[in-house]
C-alpha cells in the first residue's frame, strides 16, 4: 500500500490496494460487506472525474459498502486478470466473487443508484440466510431461537410474510395461540396465499382444534374401550399432534380411513391433509403419511 496517500488509506471506507494486498483488501473484505474497486490510472480523464463521486457516494453509505482504489499503471496484473482493457472501471465484489460493474464515468445519480442496488442485494442475501437459520432452528426443535431470528428480520422488514409465518410457528411450539394469531394478522392481504403463510395458517387451526379437546390419556382410554369409536380416535388423533405427536397422530387417523374411508364426510383424510399442510411437504411424517393415505383410497 502506498503509505503516502493519506487521507484516503487512513480511511477506513476507502483505501487503495496493490496486487500483494488485493486479496485481503477485496475479497476477504467482501465476505463481510460489498467491496467496490475503482480500477484507475493517473493520465486517465474520466478516472479523475469518477473517483471523487465514489468516494462521496460510498461515504454516505456509511458503511455499506467499501471502496478500494487500484492504480492499473502500478498495479496492472489483476485487471489484466480480469480483462480490464478500459479505464475507468469499477467492479463490485460480494463474498469473494465480482458481483455488479460499470465502465466509464457516470453522474452521482447513477453511482448511488449502483451502490444502493449493491445493498439491497446483500441484506436479501443476508436475509435468506438468517430465514434458513430460523427455519432450521424451528425444524430442530428451537422454537425461542427461531423467534429470534425471525425478529430480527422483522425488524427490518415488517412485512416478511416468510418470516411472519415462522414466528406464528414458533408461538406455536411454544403454545402462545393468541401471539400465534395476532403475528398471522399482520401479514399483508396479498400475500396470504402463500405457502409458509397456508402452513402456518394450517397449523394454527390444529393447534386451536387440540386446545378444545380434552386429556390425552382420557381420549386413549375411549379409543382404548372401544376402537370403532371414530369421534374418539380423531380427537386423539387432534390432541397428539398438539403435543407434536405426530407419528401417533398419523397412525390414529389412517386407521380411520383403513376402517371406514366416508366416516364423517371423508372427515379423517381431509383432517390428514391439513396436517400435511402445517407439518410441510418435506417433513417426514408428511411423506410417509402420503404415501400410506394413497395406498388406502388407491388399493
Amino acid at each position: 500500500m502506498n503509505v503516502g496517500v493519506a487521507p484516503a488509506t487512513a480511511d477506513s471506507l476507502v483505501k487503495d490496494t496493490t496486487t500483494q494486498t488485493f486479496r485481503k483488501d477485496v475479497l476477504e473484505e467482501s465476505r463481510r460487506q460489498p467491496v467496490v474497486v475503482d480500477f484507475w490510472a493517473p493520465w486517465c480523464g474520466p478516472c479523475k472525474q469518477l473517483t471523487p463521486v465514489l468516494e462521496k457516494a460510498v461515504r454516505s453509505a456509511k458503511g455499506a459498502v467499501k471502496l478500494v482504489k487500484m492504480n492499473i499503471d502500478d498495479h496492472p496484473a489483476i485487471a489484466g486478470q480480469m480483462g480490464i482493457q478500459s479505464i475507468p472501471a469499477v467492479i463490485a465484489f460480494v463474498n469473494g466473487q465480482p458481483a455488479d460493474g460499470f465502465m466509464g464515468a457516470l453522474p452521482e445519480s447513477q453511482v448511488t443508484a449502483f451502490l444502493e442496488r449493491l445493498t439491497k442485494q446483500e441484506i436479501r442475501s443476508e436475509e435468506q440466510e438468517l430465514l434458513k437459520s430460523a427455519d432450521a432452528a424451528l425444524v430442530a426443535g428451537d422454537p425461542a431461537g427461531a423467534a429470534e431470528l425471525y425478529s430480527e428480520i422483522l425488524a427490518g422488514e415488517p412485512a416478511n410474510a416468510h418470516a411472519l409465518a415462522g414466528l406464528a410457528r414458533s408461538y406455536l411450539e411454544i403454545g402462545s395461540i393468541e401471539q400465534a394469531k395476532h403475528t398471522l394478522a399482520q401479514v399483508p392481504g396479498e400475500k396470504r396465499n402463500e405457502a409458509a403463510v397456508a402452513a402456518a395458517r394450517a397449523a394454527l387451526e390444529v393447534a386451536e382444534q387440540a386446545a378444545h379437546l380434552g386429556p390425552v390419556a382420557e381420549l386413549e382410554q375411549k379409543v382404548a374401550a372401544n376402537p370403532l369409536d371414530h369421534q374418539a380416535r380423531f380427537d386423539l388423533a387432534i390432541a397428539l399432534n398438539g403435543s407434536n405427536r405426530r407419528q401417533e397422530a398419523l397412525d390414529h387417523l389412517i386407521e380411520i380411513v383403513r376402517r371406514d374411508r366416508k366416516w364423517n364426510d371423508d372427515g379423517a383424510r381431509k383432517q390428514l391433509v391439513q396436517f400435511f399442510e402445517a407439518w410441510g411437504p418435506t417433513e417426514e411424517h408428511t411423506v410417509a403419511g402420503r404415501r400410506r393415505l394413497s395406498s388406502i383410497l388407491f388399493a
